[in-house]
């Protein structure tokens, strides 16, 4: 039997891209992760803006991420604009509690995809605790320690779009999951594209539906298209 495994290093890649997916997307932006992963003896909390979440069930695990000042602010603001906010009202200093209030929410967001991708790719479940968000002061390095059986660390440095740096460490047990030959992921769907192409396949008001019944870019044509996507989502 041929089989698939899926081990640290392939997790800590789903977490990145998590994060870099989360991160650009709300803050209409480029975030780009390294290419290259350090292995590191443990993770800490660093300057200037640290937040970090434990992770527990199907394995266990830490993550961390470090911002820089000048990271934070970015994403912080870039965030705000893409919400509707004016940048009047915005602040200026990464110490500000809405600026940790909003990258806390970020973290949660990044780890809510992550979570729901991996535990549906390894069949297993995984809770989270509530990110928290510590403002650093620059001389002071805390470290966070975990119960992690033969634990594996890794730090991945991350950059936005104005080039500003900052740093996901990430510990989890050492662990391995192996894939059977006929165990199959179910398909990924994009929830938003999938209501899109629904209302695309909409007839217009001046086009009759038995006019689009010879349309060879319509697929079909069902009484009920919320039933329709329901059936789909296979609700």
């Amino acid at each position: 039997m041929t089989t698939n495994t899926v081990n640290n290093d392939d997790i800590l890649l789903k977490l990145c891209h998590s994060v870099s997916h989360v991160l650009s997307s709300t803050s209409a932006s480029q975030i780009s992760h390294a290419g290259m992963v350090q292995s590191i003896s443990r993770t800490r909390l660093k300057p200037d803006l640290g937040c970090f979440s434990i992770f527990d069930g199907g394995f266990s695990g830490l993550v961390v991420i470090n911002f820089s000042a000048d990271a934070a602010i970015e994403i912080y603001r870039r965030y705000m604009i893409n919400m509707g906010m004016p940048e009047s009202e915005l602040a200026f200093s990464h110490t500000s509690d809405d600026v940790g209030n909003v990258m806390g929410e970020l973290m949660n967001q990044i780890l809510g995809d992550f979570i729901g991708k991996i535990s549906k790719e390894l069949q297993t479940s995984i809770s989270q605790s509530q990110p928290k968000m510590l403002t650093i002061n620059k001389e002071l390095t805390i470290s966070v320690d975990t119960n992690l059986d033969d634990a594996v660390a890794r730090r991945v440095s991350f950059k936005t779009e104005n080039n500003h740096i900052f740093y996901l460490e990430f510990a989890m047990d050492k662990t391995e999951f192996i894939r059977s030959a006929d165990f199959e992921v179910d398909e990924e769907f994009d929830l938003d594209s999938l209501i899109e192409t629904h209302g695309k396949n909409t007839p217009k008001k001046s086009e009759p539906k038995s006019d689009m019944l010879g349309n060879p870019n319509v697929k079909g044509l069902v009484a009920d298209d919320a039933d329709d996507l329901l059936s789909e989502l296979g609700l």
